[in-house]
């Protein structure tokens, strides 16, 4: 008895005889081959995810600990590469900073800094870049000319933005009672105002007459008396008793009076 079968896309025919079972197979498509049961599994790679650090970025990253730790409250800092920054690859994850050496002067208008870049868990690598630096800084400026002597509330001047770094000398900082200071040099309009701009202004001047307050425990004893010399708050001038013409030291406290103790 003949029996024809169709299998899975292939013709076959049974051929069955006395002596027993005869298959064969003619195939209209070529074979697949399947993986053996026993083939090992595949291996699986994760790739890190990677992303490029351009110029912009590193800037920020190097401006936070300069700030930090060495411009402190000095001003604002702001930095400029002086040679282009080409962008390298990193991980995708967040970035820091970590600054291994600068100039003995630190900070300054032109500086080379070495540094590290790290992720949270690593160190990527170690670079050197030279920068341009401001620092910019709200100050005292000379609206107008200030004169030697001219009292500081009456000095035409205002507050503007600057770069403290390109100046020769400390700027003059907020004084609580400016009515204690007067111009110790002249400064010309758009200047800024520097410490030594200003100085204590003279409270007492020689050949005027004061009243010298003499202590001696708990009496007090208050006399007139002839300044021998220009005297600032605080200072220790001397002076002459208009009677007994009898000179001694005394500290000057306001604009008429000085303080001696005996």
């Amino acid at each position: 008895m003949n029996r024809d079968l169709f299998i899975a896309g292939r013709f076959c025919f049974i051929l069955l005889t006395a002596g027993g079972l005869v298959l064969t197979v003619l195939a209209s498509e070529p074979s697949t081959i399947l993986p053996s049961t026993n083939a090992p599994t595949d291996t699986v790679v994760v790739a890190q995810r990677t992303r490029s650090l351009g110029e912009a970025e590193l800037k920020d990253l190097l401006t936070a600990p300069l700030q930090r730790e060495h411009v402190r409250d000095r001003g604002e800092l702001e930095l400029r590469f002086t040679r282009s920054w080409i962008p390298i690859t990193v991980p995708a994850e967040p970035l820091t900073v970590n600054i291994l050496e600068l100039p003995s002067s630190g900070v300054s208008l032109n500086f080379i800094v070495r540094f590290e870049l790290r992720t949270a868990d690593r160190i990527l690598g170690t670079w050197q870049v030279p920068l341009q630096a401001h620092i910019w800084r709200e100050i005292w400026v000379a609206r107008s000319p200030l004169k030697r002597g001219q009292l500081l509330t009456e000095a035409d001047r205002a507050k503007e933005r600057r770069d403290v770094l390109v100046l020769r000398d400390s700027c003059l900082e907020d004084i609580p009672d400016e009515s204690l200071y007067e111009m110790a040099e002249a400064v010309p309009s758009g200047a800024p105002l520097y410490v030594n701009s200003v100085k204590l202004r003279r409270l007492v001047r020689r050949g005027q007459t004061a009243e010298a307050l003499v202590q001696d425990g708990a009496m007090s004893v208050s006399l007139k008396v002839e300044v021998l010399e220009d005297g600032v708050l605080g200072q220790f001038i001397r002076v002459r008793n208009l009677q007994s013409r009898r000179e001694f030291r005394g500290k000057v406290e306001n604009e008429q009076t000085v303080l001696v103790s005996l």
